[in-house]
């Protein structure tokens, strides 16, 4: 990592022409990736990359510049340019910056027992052939297999004009299995991802054989799955289907640079009732090996967690320092970015509904008749009104209490707020899964979760038969 010194230097003749707030984000990654598919090693990559990304923020603007060059000229021409902005926009004498530094030291911890480096690439290899060999042995209609592995091992070092300096270092191994199977004219696919800010060790508590067996599994019944029903129906999505439909029917509307632009359903609506008084929604960074987790942000601040939604009222947004100067607040902890190449934005980390006091089965014998929801797919939202899409990747109908026949192409169809305040019971489990989320042509680690709920009624989409 580049010298504090070198960085403090870089931050002074950045301010030096005035600005309300700076900071320098130095990152090095080295990561690998392996991808197999139709029985071959199609792509093996190994590499590092590294560099530095200057901030300087004047007013409502902010100017960001980012280089893989870390010589002191380099360094010290970058801060030079933002200046030369910053006095555009200033045209004032400013006084000479003074920063007092202070390391901050991390509160959390994830243990890395099996650091990903340590492990040879003909083994990383190896891991993905078992996981192809368990899919494609799975049933005869097995017809394509994807298995990706990926390792990444970002350092981070964070300065900033207020006196933080923070380093982390995040780990992140992560496998996933794609598979198809098809017979007589019927295509399905099945989908299982496994990982978060843990090492190799994952594998030996979920190997990829059994992460290749459920998305085999889940493709080859969806073949004989009869089609979903449509209409108006109650309801209960399994704790096992993830946090998808929270992160986005709700998560990215509070948000707090969606919040300050109207883009946002939610927008000045801090202290109302936003869902039922079952509901309460967490954003929370500090959980060990989660992959949305962290020591600290991309700006240095803290890892937290947050509290969004108390009993249905809307208590906080999630902020990072930009948009809490906005709001005249503090940064939540939710400053991230995907790489030094970019600027830090609000972003989730680990957003789930709080689980209730609901025993899960009271819950599915609650409904004579409707859906159950195991496993949740792919979505989309409006922030701006709340509307809804979301795919089941794989749903049962519940007839007189209980999880009956297998359906397939169902959807969800609903409006966010509407459905967080039509929601009645919530269970006392609750279940992750694992994403990158995508904002502004930026990815970043996530993970969610919901305990088993119930929503009452909302509109199921059901393919028609011909």
């Amino acid at each position: 990592m580049v010298d504090t010194g070198l960085l403090s230097d870089v931050l002074k003749k950045t301010l030096s022409q005035g600005g309300d707030y700076a900071d320098v984000f130095v990152e090095r990654r080295f990561s690998t990736a392996v991808s197999l598919e139709d029985d071959k090693i199609e792509k093996v990559l190994a590499g590092m990359d590294a560099g530095i990304g200057v901030r300087l923020v004047v007013g409502s603007m902010t100017a960001f510049a980012f280089s893989n060059d870390f010589s002191r000229g380099t360094l010290m021409g970058i801060a030079d340019t933002l200046r030369t902005a910053a006095r555009e926009l200033l045209r004032g004498n400013a006084a000479e910056p003074v920063l007092n530094l202070k390391v901050l030291r991390p509160t959390i911890s994830s243990i890395i027992r099996l650091h990903p480096d340590t492990v040879s690439l003909s083994e990383k290899v190896a891991l993905v052939k078992r996981g192809n060999g368990v899919a494609r042995g799975f049933d005869a209609s097995v017809r394509q297999v994807h298995v990706v592995y990926r390792d990444a091992v970002q350092s981070v070092k964070i300065v900033t004009s207020d006196g933080v300096v923070a380093e982390d270092e995040r780990v992140y191994t992560t496998a996933m299995v794609h598979v198809v199977a098809g017979e007589n004219g019927t295509i399905q696919t099945g989908y299982e991802p496994v990982g978060g800010l843990v090492g190799y060790e994952i594998f030996e508590s979920v190997p990829i054989e059994t992460v290749a067996q459920k998305a085999a599994d889940r493709a080859v019944r969806m073949l004989h799955a009869r089609r979903a029903p449509g209409g108006r129906m109650p309801v209960v999505i399994s704790s096992e289907a993830g946090g998808t439909m929270i992160h986005e029917a709700i998560g990215h509307g509070l948000e707090a640079d969606l919040a300050q632009q109207g883009l946002s359903i939610y927008s000045g609506k801090r202290g109302q009732q936003v869902a039922a008084p079952v509901i309460s929604v967490v954003d929370d960074a500090t959980i060990p090996n989660k992959r949305g987790s962290f020591a600290f942000d991309d700006e240095g601040a803290p890892s937290r967690r947050t509290v969004l939604v108390e009993n249905g009222v809307l208590k906080s947004f999630m902020y990072d320092r930009y948009t809490a100067m906005v709001d005249k607040t503090v940064s939540t902890g939710n400053g991230r970015r995907e790489s030094y190449e970019h600027k830090p934005i609000p972003r989730m980390t680990n957003t789930f509904i709080v689980p209730g006091g609901a025993d899960p089965e009271t819950i599915v014998r609650s409904v004579p008749r409707g859906l159950f929801v195991k496993k949740m797919g792919g979505g989309q939202v409006n922030t701006i009104t709340g509307d809804f899409v979301f795919e089941v990747q794989e749903g049962y109908l519940l007839e007189n209490g209980q999880v009956g026949e297998l359906v397939r192409g169902a959807t969800l169809i609903g409006n966010g707020p509407e459905v967080l305040q039509s929601i009645d019971m919530v269970g006392s489990d609750l279940g992750f899964s694992i994403g990158t989320c995508g904002k502004d042509a930026q990815g970043v680690p996530v993970s969610d979760a919901m305990p088993t709920l119930r929503i009452p009624e909302i509109v199921v989409g059901g393919e028609v038969s011909s």
